[in-house]
């Protein structure tokens, strides 16, 4: 999945998108994600990009780089 460029999206789609890529698949020895997440909310994490301020691929690779 491409993530919704900010000029082309709304708020609420951008939500919509960080909430489904990070949704728990209750399958942690499989997926993952929460070792990505480090046990934080994604939807915190990735406020910037939900609110406009930053793309997705910037926080991202803040994640991935321990900056968050």
């Amino acid at each position: 999945m491409i993530p919704p460029s900010i000029k082309q999206s709304t708020k609420e789609e951008r939500r919509e998108y960080v909430l489904s890529a990070w949704e728990c698949l209750h399958d942690c020895e499989s997926c993952g994600k929460c070792r990505i997440l480090k046990g934080k909310d994604a939807e915190t994490l990735y406020a910037d990009y939900i609110e406009g301020k930053r793309s997705y691929i910037e926080i991202t690779l803040d994640i991935r780089n321990n900056s968050y």
